[in-house]
C-alpha cells in the first residue's frame, strides 16, 4: 500500500494557519492588555494604578501635617489612605495582573512613628495590593524583643523597644490600606548566628569533605568564613523545631500568608556548582546520615551505602566482601531497589547515587511539608519561592547544586518561580516562567516574582513594564506577579532606612 503524503503546498497551507492563528492569539492578548490600562485611566490613577507625582506629593502633605499632632489633619489623612485603597481595589480588579506585590524588608528604624506609613503609602501609590515583608533573614527574626522564645535575635534591639512588635504593625498598617500582607522567610538558610549556637555544629549541612557552608562557600578566600549562608540539615530534629516553633510565633501575629525562601542547598562556586559525586551532596551531617542508612532494607545494602558515601565509589572488592560477610542474603536491598537488579559494581554505583540523590531532595521536601502544615491549618495560603533553573540535571549524571526540586512542590500552595535571566530583552524571563506552567499540574498557582524597575533597564534587567507586558501575551491567565525589591524601586528611601540609627 501507498502511504499517502500531503502535497508540498498543503504542508505550507496547514503550516500558516497555524503561525497565523498563533498571532491573531498574541495580537488579542495585547489588545485586552491595551483596553484594560486605557479604562483605568479615568480613575486618576495610570495604566499601571500608579499615582501621579501630584498624588504622591499630597499623600505626603497630609501624612506630614497628620503627625504633627493636629486631630483634624490625622481624620483627613485616615481618610484619604480609605479612598486610596477603594481606588486600587476598583483599578486592580480591572487591570492585570489583579494582585501586583512587592518584596519588603524592614529595619529597626522603622519602628519610628511615621516611618512604616511613609512605606506602605509608597507601596500604595506604586499600584501594588500586596506586600512580602521579611520576617527572618540573615539569622534575625521580626519579632519584639520582649515576646521572642525563637533560637535568633530579634531585628529591633535598642532600648525602649523591647515591645515593639514591627510585624505586626506592618500587619495593620498594610490593611488599612486594603493591602494584603505576607510573611515572608528564610528557610534551610538559618544565618551566622545561628552556627554560633552551642550544638549547633551537630545541625548544619555537611559535604562529603566534612564542610559545613560556612566553609565550603568561603573556598575563594582561604582562611575565611562565609556568613551570608548558613545551611542547616534538614533532617536534622534539633532544627525542625528550631523552625516549627519560629513559624508557630510569626502565626500568632495573623499574616495573610506565608512564603518560604531558601527551600534548597547552597549553590557552590564554579565547578562546585554542579553535584556529580556523591562528596558534593550536603547528606552528611548526622541526622541525614543516620536516615540515609536506615534506607536500607537488609545488612549487605546497609553495608553499600556505607561504603559508598565513605569512599564514594562501590568496587568489586567490596560486593565480595559484603557477600561473604552476609551469605545469608541473596542481593543488597534499600528503599526502591529491586530484588531482582543486577549487582555489578557499576549498577550498584549507579543506583547508589541515585538513591543519594533522591535522599537529599527528600530532606527538603519534608522540611518544606513540616513548615507549611501550621499554615495550612490557620487557612491561610502558603508559598514557596524558587529559581525555575535549580532543579536541572547537568551533563548525564550531574545536578545543580542547590537541588531545588520545585517541580514536586505541593500543587496547593503558590509557586513563586524567580524568574531574574536576563538577556537584553524579556524573552528569556518568559521562558522560565513557561517552563514552570509547564511542570506544574492543573490548578496550581503561579506567580512570577520578577526583578527590576519602573521605567528603565537596570542590572541587565528589562524595565518591569517589559516583562510584565510579555508575561502577560505568553500566559494572561497568571494573576499575580511580584516585583523584586522595594529597596531596588526606593532605592535612596532604602538606604536611608538601613543606616539609619534608632
Amino acid at each position: 500500500m501507498t502511504m499517502f503524503r500531503p502535497s508540498l503546498a498543503r504542508r505550507r497551507d496547514c503550516y500558516f494557519r497555524v503561525l497565523i492563528s498563533a498571532l491573531a492569539s498574541s495580537l488579542l492578548n495585547l489588545l485586552a492588555w491595551n483596553m484594560a490600562q486605557a479604562q483605568v485611566q479615568s480613575s486618576g490613577l495610570n495604566h499601571y494604578c500608579q499615582l501621579s507625582e501630584e498624588g504622591i506629593n499630597q499623600v505626603d502633605t497630609f501624612r506630614q501635617t497628620a503627625f504633627q499632632g493636629d486631630e483634624q489633619a490625622q481624620q483627613d489623612y485616615k481618610t484619604l489612605i480609605g479612598q486610596l485603597a477603594n481606588q486600587l481595589h476598583d483599578c486592580r480588579s480591572r487591570t492585570w495582573p489583579q494582585n501586583q506585590a512587592i518584596w519588603l524588608r524592614l529595619y529597626p528604624c522603622d519602628a519610628q512613628p511615621g516611618a512604616l506609613d511613609a512605606i506602605f503609602d509608597r507601596i500604595v501609590s506604586r499600584g501594588y495590593n500586596q506586600v512580602y515583608v521579611e520576617v527572618f533573614h540573615d539569622g534575625q527574626v521580626l519579632l519584639p524583643s520582649a515576646d521572642n522564645s525563637t533560637a535568633w535575635s530579634s531585628i529591633v534591639r535598642s532600648e525602649g523597644y523591647e515591645n515593639t512588635d514591627l510585624f505586626a504593625e506592618a500587619i495593620a498598617k498594610g490593611h488599612e490600606r486594603g493591602l494584603k500582607v505576607y510573611a515572608w522567610m528564610f528557610t534551610l538558610n538559618f544565618g551566622y548566628t545561628y552556627s554560633l549556637r552551642p550544638g549547633a555544629d551537630q545541625v548544619l549541612a555537611r559535604n562529603g569533605e566534612g564542610e559545613t557552608s560556612l566553609v565550603a562557600l568561603a573556598a575563594g578566600n582561604p582562611g575565611t568564613v562565609n556568613t551570608d549562608e548558613v545551611f542547616i540539615d534538614p533532617y536534622s530534629p534539633q532544627a525542625k523545631l528550631d523552625y516549627y516553633t519560629l513559624v508557630q510565633a510569626i502565626l500568632k501575629r495573623q499574616p495573610d500568608g506565608v512564603l518560604f525562601d531558601y527551600i534548597r542547598y547552597p549553590l557552590g562556586h564554579g565547578a562546585d556548582s554542579v553535584a556529580s559525586r556523591v562528596q558534593d551532596l550536603w547528606i552528611y551531617g548526622t541526622a541525614a546520615q543516620q536516615a540515609l542508612y536506615a534506607r536500607a532494607q537488609n545488612q549487605k545494602g546497609l553495608d553499600l551505602i556505607y561504603r559508598f558515601l565513605s569512599q564514594g565509589r562501590i568496587t568489586a572488592s567490596d560486593i565480595a566482601a559484603v557477600n561473604s560477610l552476609y551469605p545469608q542474603e541473596e542481593v543488597p536491598l534499600w528503599q526502591g531497589r529491586d530484588s531482582a537488579s543486577s549487582s555489578t559494581p557499576e549498577r550498584l554505583q549507579r543506583e547508589l547515587w541515585q538513591l543519594s540523590v533522591a535522599h537529599a531532595i527528600q530532606g527538603i521536601l519534608d522540611f518544606l511539608a513540616m513548615a507549611i502544615t501550621p499554615v495550612q491549618q490557620k487557612g491561610i495560603p502558603s508559598g514557596a519561592v524558587f529559581f525555575p533553573e535549580a532543579n536541572q540535571q547537568v551533563g548525564e549524571q550531574g545536578y545543580d547544586s542547590r537541588l531545588q526540586p520545585w517541580e514536586r512542590f505541593p500543587n496547593d500552595i503558590e509557586w513563586h518561580p524567580m524568574a531574574y535571566a536576563t538577556c537584553g530583552n524579556a524573552n528569556c524571563v518568559v521562558e522560565q516562567v513557561k517552563r514552570v506552567i509547564g511542570l506544574a499540574s492543573s490548578g496550581t498557582q503561579v506567580k512570577p516574582v520578577l526583578a527590576g524597575t519602573w521605567g528603565e533597564v537596570r542590572d541587565g534587567h528589562p524595565s518591569l513594564e517589559s516583562q510584565m507586558g510579555a508575561i502577560y501575551q505568553a500566559a494572561p491567565q497568571i494573576d499575580t506577579v511580584s516585583h523584586f525589591a522595594y529597596s531596588w524601586q526606593e532605592a535612596q528611601h532604602d538606604r536611608q532606612r538601613k543606616f539609619c540609627q534608632l
